[in-house]
C-alpha cells in the first residue's frame, strides 16, 4: 500500500493537517479556558465550531466530491484554511477570542469538500482488496496523533502562546497544500462530462440511503450515538478538573491512553474484522462504550479513569471498523461520496445538539448524570442494530444485489 503514489500522499498530507488541527485545538481550548475561567458554555461554543459545519456541509461536499477535480479540491482547501488561520490571527490581536471560533469554522467547512475528494481518489488509484487496508491505516494514524496530538497541542501552547501555536497550524495547512501538489494531473472521470445538476445529484443520493434497509438502520444508530458522544464532548474536560480534582492539563494524559489503547485495538480488531459480522463489531463497540461513559462519568479514582478510558480505547476501532464495513458493502461505488454525506450529518447533527445542551444539562443533572445519560443512548443505538441480526445469513452477493433492485 505503501508504494502507492496516493496512499504515500495523501497520508503525508494527513499527517500534517492532524498535527496542525490538534496544534490548534488545544491551544484554543486552553486559551478560552484561561479567560473564561473553565467555563463549561465557552467550551460548548468551541465543540459547536468545530463539528456544525460538518452537519450542514457534509452532503454538499459529499455531492461536489463526484463533480470536481480531487486533487485541485483538496490543495485548494488546504490552502484556504492556511489563509483563514493567518486572518484570524491578526484579527485575535486585534480583537476578541470570538475571532478563534469563526477560524475554526472556516476550517471545518472547508475540510467538508476535502475529505470525501481523499476518497474519490482513494476509489480511483487503490485495488478493491487493499481498500479495507488502507482505512486500517487511517485508523492508526488517527490513533497515533489521539496519543501525541494532545502532548504537541499542551506543549507547544504553554511554551510559546496562542499566536505561535496559530502560525504553527498555518503553516502546517500549507505544506499540506504543498504535499497534496506533487499528485498526478486529475483524471477526467464520466462523473465529470455528464450534465446533471447538483439538485438532481443531491436528491439521487437521499433516495439511495432511504430505500436502503441496511443504510436507513445505521442512521438510527448513528442518530442515538451522535447525541450521546455530544453530551460528553465538552465536559471531558471537567473529569480531570472536578471529579479527578486535578489541573484542565491533565485531559493531554486520559486522550492519549485512550489513543494508545485505540492504536492497539485497531491491530487486533483488524485482525479479526474478517471473520466478524461488521454490525456485530459496531454493536460489541457501542455497548463498551456505554460501560465505560457511565464508569468515566462516576470515577473518582485516577487509576480507574484510566483503566476505562484504556478499554474505551481498545473497543473504539470495533465501530469504526464496523461503520466503515457497513457502507461500503451496503453501497454501490458510484455512491459513496452522497452516502457518507448524508449519513454523517445524521450522527453530526446530533452530535452538535448535544453539544449545545451540555452545558445546561451538566448544571441540571450534575457530571455523572449526564454521563449517564450519554451511556444510556449509546445502548439505544446497538439495540437498534437487530435488524442487521435478523438478516445475518444474506451473503453479499445477495445484498448487492438487493441494493442494485431497490435503488434501480
Amino acid at each position: 500500500m505503501w508504494n502507492n503514489r496516493y496512499v504515500r500522499t495523501i497520508i503525508m498530507s494527513r499527517v500534517l493537517l492532524q498535527l496542525g488541527v490538534w496544534i490548534r485545538n488545544f491551544a484554543i481550548l486552553l486559551y478560552v479556558t484561561d479567560l473564561t475561567n473553565n467555563d463549561p458554555y465557552a467550551v460548548s461554543l468551541i465543540s459547536v465550531a468545530e463539528f456544525a459545519p460538518i452537519f450542514i456541509f457534509a452532503i454538499i461536499g459529499g455531492t461536489f466530491a463526484d463533480r470536481w477535480q480531487p486533487k485541485r479540491t483538496m490543495v485548494g482547501c488546504d490552502l484556504l484554511s492556511a489563509i483563514s488561520v493567518f486572518i484570524v490571527l491578526l484579527a485575535l490581536m486585534y480583537g476578541s477570542w470570538y475571532s478563534l471560533l469563526a477560524g475554526t469554522l472556516v476550517s471545518a467547512i472547508l475540510s467538508q469538500f476535502s475529505q470525501p475528494s481523499a476518497m474519490k481518489l482513494f476509489k480511483q488509484h487503490i485495488h478493491a482488496d487493499q481498500m479495507q487496508g488502507v482505512m486500517a491505516m487511517f485508523q492508526s494514524l488517527m490513533a497515533v496523533f489521539m496519543v501525541i496530538g494532545p502532548i504537541i497541542g499542551t506543549f507547544v501552547y504553554q511554551q510559546y502562546g496562542i499566536g505561535v501555536s496559530l502560525s504553527i497550524t498555518g503553516a502546517m495547512f500549507m505544506g499540506s497544500s504543498l504535499v497534496l501538489s506533487w499528485l498526478p494531473r486529475d483524471m477526467k472521470t464520466a462523473n465529470e462530462t455528464v450534465s446533471q445538476s447538483f439538485k438532481a445529484e443531491l436528491i439521487a443520493g437521499l433516495r439511495y440511503v432511504v430505500s436502503n434497509r441496511a443504510l436507513r438502520t445505521l442512521c438510527s444508530t448513528f442518530a442515538a450515538a451522535g447525541l450521546a458522544t455530544g453530551l460528553i464532548q465538552p465536559l471531558m474536560l471537567f473529569i480531570s478538573v472536578e471529579n479527578l480534582g486535578l489541573d484542565k492539563s491533565f485531559l493531554q494524559w486520559l486522550l492519549m491512553a485512550n489513543g494508545a489503547a485505540m492504536l492497539i485495538g485497531g491491530g487486533l480488531i483488524m485482525g479479526a474484522a474478517k471473520k466478524v459480522k461488521p454490525h456485530t463489531l459496531l454493536a460489541v463497540g457501542l455497548l463498551i462504550s456505554s460501560i465505560c461513559t457511565i464508569g468515566t462519568g462516576g470515577s473518582t479514582n485516577i487509576v480507574l479513569t484510566f483503566i476505562l478510558q484504556i478499554f474505551s480505547g481498545l473497543f473504539y476501532p470495533c465501530v469504526h471498523v464496523g461503520i466503515q464495513t457497513l457502507i461500503m458493502r451496503n453501497t454501490e461505488a458510484a455512491f459513496v461520496g452522497r452516502v457518507g454525506g448524508t449519513i454523517t450529518p445524521i450522527f453530526m447533527g446530533l452530535m452538535v445538539l448535544g453539544m449545545s445542551l451540555s452545558g445546561y444539562m451538566k448544571n441540571l443533572l450534575t457530571l455523572f448524570g449526564i454521563y449517564c445519560v450519554s451511556g444510556g443512548l449509546l445502548v439505544i443505538g446497538a439495540l437498534l442494530l437487530i435488524p442487521l441480526f435478523q438478516q445475518r445469513d444474506t451473503t453479499d452477493s445477495r445484498i448487492i444485489k438487493h441494493n442494485s433492485t431497490t435503488t434501480g
